[in-house]
């Protein structure tokens, strides 16, 4: 295991990219660095938390891992900051990611990758993205949680990663007033720990109106999800999704996937196969939705009004190009600079009907994919899809590997294509087109399980449950049980 102070180094490189920039920062380094070698900052009594840096803080800088942020420090905190530190939580650091979210392996970043603290064959594993630091952090002890964001699974990805809990809650239910945007209508704050308990206690003290969020859900919606009526027995339906039964599925996270069903059923629970259809084309929606909308909030930054701005001439005129696009070439890494064009392609007059709006589509058909097989009727509609709900065949759950593989080393990163990196969110992305909630809970492999593998590999397999939208309760409680069934 990693020392202390090397994972606060290897989780927290975005803060160590500024702290040359700014002068208090090294002073309050190694006052927390003293810190770590006095306390165990994992200590639940501590309530140490680190935070992603898109969510931005006023006493430490926020890049989003970029270039084109550098030295930024916001005026104000996030509203989940400030409920954090409201309720008596310490903000210790803040953790890499992939640059403003985009990626799944936090190796897209200004300061540098993340290294998963459990490697293979010598080779470090990938942490996931795009909050790896911020499940670096907690997996190697530096903290006793952390807040990410998860847009297509950038909490939970990162969970099964590093043997981690990881939770995106519905869609509206935290604030995101001082997140920078990557995709408004995706975009999730997200809680990463050790164990469900204290996932589910993070979650009580965040889960309120902010009323400077407009995606905030009103107290009008809160109530009807409190009161949504639902005539739930002890005995679970458990929906299983037949499209996520892939042949791409490793034989080892497919071994920890039927452990845990058979574990259920033995408990009572009802195991019920469904079909969610629209499946297949979630992953491809989503990478049409989210890069349009991150060519449209990206657009701000130009280096005039903040962030890094290149020290040549800027403007261009001879090839026609606007004052700020050195600086916008410069400050952006390669996978910005490509979802920026992707997202510009899509939005364009000549795309927009056959990309953008036939995506919309989709993601509403993805929406009603999941309300025709929940008993729980959606909050948000006046009518619900009942197709199974109707003879009494809705599931309380969905309960899905979170990830097809194991996670891989740095190295095969490498050669890996961005479709290739795409591909790892296959399971994770229709939860969030429909903005349900979702968590990844780690199922330890058992010693025949892991007799190939060495005692420095992550040794778990993260596997999701889902819930109607709303059913946040109803989640935590079936990862919480997940969790008890392996002696935890």
């Amino acid at each position: 295991m990693l020392s202390a102070r090397f994972c606060w180094r290897r989780a927290s490189r975005s803060l160590q990219s500024t702290v040359r920039h700014n002068g208090t920062t090294p002073i309050l380094l190694g006052a927390l660095n003293a810190a770590i070698s006095r306390y165990d900052t994992s200590s639940e009594a501590l309530k140490t938390i680190a935070i992603k840096d898109n969510i931005v803080t006023k006493d430490l800088p926020t890049t989003a891992a970029s270039g084109i942020l550098a030295g930024y420090t916001s005026p104000f905190d996030a509203t989940v900051v400030k409920l954090l530190r409201h309720n008596g939580y310490s903000i210790i650091s803040k953790t890499n990611l992939d640059e403003f979210g985009m990626g799944s392996h936090t190796k897209h970043s200004a300061a540098g990758p993340t290294l998963n603290p459990y490697s293979r064959g010598g080779v470090r594993l990938s942490p996931g993205g795009s909050s790896g630091g911020s499940a670096v952090e907690v997996a190697a002890g530096q903290s006793w949680a952390a807040l990410g964001t998860d847009t297509g699974g950038s909490v939970r990805l990162p969970a099964a990663y590093t043997g981690t809990v990881g939770f995106k809650p519905s869609y509206g239910l935290l604030s995101r007033w001082g997140v920078i945007q990557y995709a408004n209508s995706l975009d999730t704050v997200g809680i990463l720990a050790k164990t469900v308990r204290d996932v589910r206690n993070i979650f009580s003290d965040l889960n309120k109106y902010d009323e400077q969020d407009p995606t905030s859900l009103p107290p009008s919606i809160r109530n009807r999800i409190s009161t949504n009526p639902h005539h739930r027995s002890s005995t679970l339906r458990v929906g299983i999704p037949t499209e996520y039964n892939i042949t791409e599925l490793h034989p080892l996270v497919r071994s920890a996937y039927t452990r845990t069903l058979q574990h259920l059923q033995s408990a009572g629970h009802k195991i019920a196969p469904i079909s969610l259809p629209t499946t297949k084309e979630a992953l491809s929606t989503y990478y049409v939705l989210a890069p349009a909308e991150a060519s449209s909030n990206l657009a701000k930054y130009d280096g005039v009004r903040y962030g890094q701005r290149t020290r040549d001439p800027d403007s261009l005129p001879k090839e026609n190009l606007p004052l700020y696009a050195k600086t916008r070439g410069e400050g952006f890494g390669e996978e910005v600079r490509r979802r920026i064009l992707l997202g510009a392609y899509t939005l364009s007059s000549e795309s927009m009907d056959n990309y953008f709006i036939q995506a919309q589509k989709v993601r509403r058909l993805v929406q009603r994919d999941f309300d025709s097989v929940f008993a729980l009727r959606n909050p948000l509609l006046d009518d619900h899809v009942d197709r199974y709900a109707r003879d009494g065949q809705g599931v309380d759950v969905i309960v899905t590997p979170t990830a097809p593989t194991l996670p891989v080393t740095v190295e095969e990163v490498k050669q890996q294509s961005s479709i290739e990196s795409y591909m790892n969110d296959v399971f994770t992305v229709p939860a969030s087109l429909a903005g349900l909630p979702a968590i990844s809970v780690p199922i330890r492999l058992v010693d025949e399980e892991a007799a190939d593998l060495e005692e420095t590999d992550v040794r778990s397999v993260g596997v999701q449950i889902l819930g109607q939208f709303g059913d946040d309760e109803n989640v935590l409680n079936v990862a919480r049980l997940i969790e008890e069934q392996q002696g935890r």
